[in-house]
């Protein structure tokens, strides 16, 4: 079976929904519609992973219903709760062009056209807005840049880097610049 460390995250197990065996589901993807037509999926629990057939998926709100083949009962599907639903990479939903999963992102070295390297991209916050790069490893510290158009340049995921031009301000180099 596939290494755990290989699949994408796309859904987390919150709890049940009645007494038949039907798990919600808070999906982990701004992309629902990538349920559509699922058949089976991993569910990660800690150290493991098994696969589950599916039933049914039914939208709920802001949940996803699922109903697994053999979970028949609220006891089965409690045994389920903050399991993760996973899948391998080529099964991800494509997105849209300039469009990426965080995972894709996280590690990433970011250039400045002006400083050079900034650092790695360590974390992806999503506020709503736009999108925030938390880029840390760099003689700058915690960088937060925001995912504008102005600001980010490139992403080429091939060469593996990311380009930027700062704005004004994002970093005060009289005071933030570390001794390596």
């Amino acid at each position: 079976m596939v290494n755990n460390d290989e699949l994408v995250s796309i859904g987390e197990i919150c709890g049940t929904y009645g007494t038949g065996g039907t798990v919600k589901v808070r999906p982990l993807t701004d992309y629902v519609e990538r349920f559509d037509g699922m058949t089976e999926v991993l569910v990660s629990q800690g150290a493991r992973l098994d696969l589950y057939a599916i039933e049914s998926i039914v939208a709920h709100g802001q949940w996803l219903l699922f109903k697994f083949a053999g979970i028949d009962t609220r006891e089965q599907a409690q045994s389920l709760r903050s399991g993760i639903l996973k899948v391998a990479e080529s099964d991800l939903f494509p997105l849209p062009e300039d469009c990426y999963y965080i995972f894709q992102l996280q590690g990433l070295p970011v250039y400045d056209e002006e400083r050079g390297l900034l650092g790695t991209i360590v974390d992806v916050l999503q506020t709503g807005a736009n999108d925030v790069y938390v880029v840390n490893g760099g003689r700058y510290g915690e960088i937060l840049i925001p995912v504008i158009k102005q600001v980010v340049t490139d992403i080429d995921l091939q060469e593996g880097l990311v380009r930027v031009k700062l704005l004004p301000g994002l970093i005060d180099e009289e005071e933030r610049p570390r001794a390596d």
